[in-house]
């Protein structure tokens, strides 16, 4: 599930300078995709930058998550959906396993409304905004993280992407270390991407 830290601006019809939180929602869900597509028959068993995750555990856990969406956008309380969406999501067919989790959790992110108000998470209430910016940054820096593990190279976040989860998150990152969410920033040059920028702000090494 997705943790309960976040600042609840720009969802919808934001004006902010980085991409609207649905737009951003889209485009790192978008990418995550394909490259669940490009990932090799062979590949599953491989590591991630993720050390105890391999291809597969990493997908099974962003299907986890996304099965979580409607329920949460919902309404739902942790409680009412219990365990349904622990242990293994993927079972023999994990981009099937994908597909039905992304879609059921892009629809939940798109109804109207769907931005407004709060949602139950393990920390409590939070604005649904801040849960959006969650699965946002989720969905990027575990697409880098899969990339990498299926031996994919250069950008997979793209710029306006990591620039604005960038911006999101840095305010944060301070409060997280020692809760085992990320690892320590790691130093990059000035020069660094966008995305290298923001997976080394998450603990990665570009």
């Amino acid at each position: 599930m997705a943790r309960d830290e976040g600042t609840s601006e720009g969802t919808r019809g934001s004006t902010h300078e980085g991409l609207r939180l649905i737009d951003a929602y889209d485009t790192a869900l978008d990418e995550f995709d394909r490259l669940v597509h490009r990932a090799g028959v062979g590949q599953w068993d491989d590591g991630t930058p993720c050390t105890d995750w391999s291809v597969r555990d990493l997908v099974n856990h962003l299907v986890s998550e996304h099965l979580w969406a409607p329920y949460l956008l919902g309404g739902s309380t942790l409680e009412e959906v219990g365990d349904r969406f622990d242990g293994d999501m993927v079972g023999d067919d994990p981009v099937r396993a994908w597909e039905k989790a992304a879609k059921g959790s892009r629809e939940a992110f798109h109804r109207d409304g769907a931005l407004e108000g709060q949602v139950h998470v393990t920390g409590g209430r939070i604005p649904t905004a801040d849960y959006g910016w969650q699965m946002t940054t989720d969905l990027a820096v575990h697409g880098w993280d899969l990339a990498r593990g299926i031996g994919v190279s250069g950008t997979v976040i793209p710029d306006g992407l990591a620039r604005t989860v960038h911006e999101r998150v840095a305010p944060q990152v301070g409060g997280w270390q020692g809760a085992g969410i990320f690892d320590p920033p790691v130093e990059v040059p000035d020069t660094a991407s966008p995305q290298d920028r923001l997976v080394a702000l998450l603990g990665r090494r570009p």
